[in-house]
């Protein structure tokens, strides 16, 4: 039975982890699935694996679909609200406050070399993210071989200068794991 305080708890918990998260939805990834799965156990891993394929397939920050979805599985719709505006209210806020009281923000050198600190530590997180969900991923040798050709295009592409679409890329694994699963499924509905 989920408390009747649910709506306030899903605003104040993703209006903390947009607060103390920066870097965007990827850096947002290992503190949701921290707080959402391990302590307050909102969702389950495979749960959190399959939010952040969707949250990453549907357009808008990932961290927002994320908080919509975890805020719906809790509290229906206005879970849903209740967690994406608390995503999104620290960063409106603060932002709202630099542009009413700081023209130069950026020109602070403190706050310059900070945001140099805060780059690095964001591109950890984002690197721990996907360590992560490589760990808790069931692997198959078709998600391996998609994973390790996918890699392997994008590095090419960046080494070589040439664009390749990673939404492309998303596309064709969907493709090739459907017809997969399609001819998989067709084999052992024969057999039946």
């Amino acid at each position: 039975m989920k408390p009747k305080n649910i709506i306030w708890e899903l605003f104040a918990t993703f209006f903390k982890i947009g607060l103390f998260t920066f870097g965007g939805g990827y850096a947002m990834l290992p503190v949701i699935g921290s707080i959402c799965v391990e302590d307050k156990q909102w969702i389950t891993h495979d749960e959190m694996m399959n939010i952040t394929v969707i949250a990453e397939s549907t357009p808008g920050p990932m961290s927002i679909n994320c908080a919509t979805y975890v805020g719906y599985q809790q509290g229906r719709v206005l879970g849903s609200i209740a967690a994406t505006a608390g995503t999104v209210a620290p960063s409106f806020l603060i932002i709202y406050a630099i542009s009413m009281f700081l023209d130069n923000f950026l020109e602070i050198t403190f706050i310059a070399n900070a945001f140099r600190g805060i780059q690095a530590a964001v591109g950890i997180l984002i690197l721990d993210a996907a360590i992560t969900m490589l760990r808790k991923m069931h692997h198959t040798r078709l998600s391996t071989a998609i994973f390790a050709v996918a890699a392997v295009l994008l590095l090419a592409g960046d080494l070589l200068a040439v664009h390749i679409s990673s939404i492309a890329l998303m596309v064709a694994a969907g493709v090739i794991s459907f017809a997969v699963f399609a001819v998989a499924g067709r084999k052992g509905g024969e057999g039946a």
